[in-house]
Order: C-alpha cells, then sequence, then structure tokens
C-alpha cells in the first residue's frame, strides 16, 4: 500500500528579503494591499497604499529593519525555519513540513508546492498567530484556498485557526516570564497585543454580541471568534499560570494605524498612566507573536521602554517571544497530530 504523507504547512505573517527601502517597500505594498488587512474598496486602498503609506512609509521603516536584522537574516523567517525542521524531526517521515510567508518570500505558493511534490495525502495548515482575526488568520486561510482550488487535485485540508489556550503555548510564555520574574520584581505586568480596527471586530460579530467592552471578560461559544475576547482570555490564562492577581497586570493593544478607532486600551496611552500610578518597574509580554518582530523587539522593547522612562519610568523589560522553545514545538506537535 503507497505510503499517506501528511502535510504540515506553517504559515506566518511575511518579513521584507532584506532591510533596504526597496524590499521594504515592496513588503509594505503587499501586505497593506490586502483586503483583509485595509479593508476598504480596492481603488481608495490602491491610492492609499501605494501613492501615500508604501511611499513615505519604508524608508523609516527600512531603518528600524536593519535594528532587528541579524547575520542570519530576519528574526521571523530564521526563526521560522527552525521550528519548521524541530517539528519535522519530532513528527517523523509520515509528515512532510513546510515553511510558508503570507507575503514575500518564502511563499505559501512555493510551500504548498513541496507538499504537492511529494504527493501529500491532506494538509493541515497551522497560521502561527494564537488568536484568530480576519486580517492573520483569514487572511492566510483565503489565500491557501486560492492557490489550491486551481489544483486538479485537490487533497483534504484542515485549518488551525486558533491556539490561544493551548496548555503548551501558555507554558511557553509562561516559562519565559517566569524567568524575568525571577530576576527582578515588578509592579505591574502588561500583555500587549496587536490591534485591529474596531470596525473589523464589528464586522466579524455574531448578531450584537460584540460591543468592545466588558463582554471580553468572558470568553464562550458567541465570542470565541472575537480578536478582543481572545486576546483578553490569553491575559487570563497567562496571569493564572503566573500566579498573578486581577490588578496586577493589565491587557492592551499595539500598533494602531490611521485615524479610526481601533481596540483599546491603547499601550502607548495606558504606560504614560503607570509612573503617575506608582508603578515603576514594568513586564510586558507579547502574547500575540511567537517570534521576535519588529512590533516586539523594536515597538515594545524600545519604543515603549523609551516612553515610560520619560513619563518617570525606572524598569521596563520585554519577555522573549516563543521563537524556537521546544515547549513551543511540542504545541505545534500536539496541534498537528490532533487534528
Amino acid at each position: 500500500m503507497a505510503k499517506n504523507t501528511i502535510g504540515v504547512l506553517l504559515v506566518n505573517l511575511g518579513t521584507p528579503d532584506s532591510p533596504s527601502t526597496g524590499d521594504v517597500r515592496k513588503y509594505l505594498k503587499e501586505f497593506l494591499m490586502d483586503g483583509r488587512v485595509i479593508d476598504i474598496p480596492v481603488v481608495p486602498r490602491t491610492m492609499l497604499v501605494k501613492g501615500i503609506i508604501a511611499p513615505f512609509r519604508a524608508p523609516k521603516s527600512a531603518k528600524e529593519y536593519a535594528k532587528l536584522w541579524e547575520d542570519r537574516g530576519s528574526p521571523l523567517k530564521f526563526y521560522g525555519y527552525d521550528v519548521r525542521d524541530m517539528l519535522q524531526e519530532k513528527l517523523g517521515s509520515d509528515y512532510k513540513v513546510a515553511l510558508g510567508m503570507r507575503y514575500q518570500s518564502p511563499s505559501i505558493e512555493e510551500a504548498l508546492e513541496e507538499l504537492r511534490a511529494v504527493n501529500v495525502s491532506r494538509i493541515i495548515v497551522v497560521p502561527l498567530f494564537p488568536q484568530y482575526a480576519s486580517a492573520t488568520t483569514g487572511s492566510v486561510s483565503e489565500k491557501v484556498n486560492s492557490i489550491v482550488n486551481k489544483w486538479q487535485i485537490i487533497p483534504s485540508i484542515t485549518h488551525i485557526n486558533q491556539f490561544m489556550d493551548h496548555p503548551k503555548f501558555i507554558e511557553a510564555f509562561a516559562a519565559n516570564g517566569r524567568e524575568m520574574m525571577s530576576k527582578q520584581d515588578y509592579d505591574h505586568i502588561i500583555f500587549s497585543y496587536h490591534g485591529v480596527p474596531e470596525r473589523h471586530i464589528k464586522k466579524g460579530s455574531v448578531g450584537n454580541q460584540c460591543q468592545l467592552s466588558t463582554c471580553c471578560n468572558v470568553f464562550h461559544e458567541r465570542n470565541r471568534y472575537c480578536y478582543r475576547a481572545q486576546c483578553f482570555y490569553t491575559s487570563r490564562l497567562l496571569a493564572a499560570a503566573l500566579g498573578l492577581k486581577e490588578d496586577q497586570y493589565t491587557t492592551t493593544f499595539q500598533s494602531r494605524l490611521g485615524k479610526d478607532p481601533w481596540i483599546q486600551p491603547y499601550t502607548d496611552e495606558f504606560l504614560k498612566e503607570l509612573s503617575e500610578k506608582g508603578k515603576k518597574k514594568v513586564l510586558a509580554f507579547s502574547p500575540a507573536f511567537i517570534a521576535d518582530c519588529l512590533e516586539t523587539t523594536l515597538e515594545v522593547g524600545e519604543e515603549f521602554k523609551e516612553e515610560f522612562m520619560e513619563a518617570g519610568g525606572e524598569v521596563w523589560d520585554l519577555v522573549p517571544s516563543l521563537n524556537d522553545s521546544p515547549v513551543w514545538v511540542d504545541c505545534l506537535e500536539d496541534l498537528v497530530r490532533k487534528s
């Protein structure tokens, strides 16, 4: 009997091929032209992205990427390859693991071709975003389906669309946090997540469930795909794993773009309040990201630290992302095998 190889497609957001202005501009255009990221009609989106954002933002972003770049390149990409190889070793020869990026290289199409080349019997798609959002997980699923739909033979496909409450995911982040907390006494903990526009939450609301308020304090069937509710739930699970009381931590959101309201509270505004409340030593987590990237290392780790210090803070530390943590790879293995 022919061997049935199961394909595993790991997908992260993506990164420029280099920190040059040209490559960063190319990345921004592909990323921001995605209709699930900037959900406005294509003509005004094109004018906004290609006429304003990409040309003016690329030079500044290129300088930021240059700070992040290492000998192996972008951490998001090389940790992706590391995790791919570690997961392949754990799963064994009955599986074929490939890595793709939603934007730029290695592309999702290239990764899917790797799987098609070994005639996989089915494909398990794992978007590397703990919480579901239309702009991330939803975009990955849409892209995968659009590519595979053109194949003559379409294998069975399973999409894992969230894992923010998986015990090993929580333990991997909590372990990184405990290591930091063993070296320093902190006055407060911040769980800072990438933000999304409020309209994204409302568009995905089941009935009138999502009010962008205290409704996110309880996680249940009707709001399980509400990104904000998922983030608050992740924070509660991490807080429990770390032994934190409710008044010892806060969930916030970062990286907003444009003038439309994004989900709140905003990280940059909240950190200014901390010093006024006598919270001088803060530890920050970024539980929406599984690998170090621009939004963690530079935005949370450096920009927010500078703002906090200017507001009178004394210590601002960032918990590292999961990167190539063995417990994180154990989480992925469990997700795949149970699928």
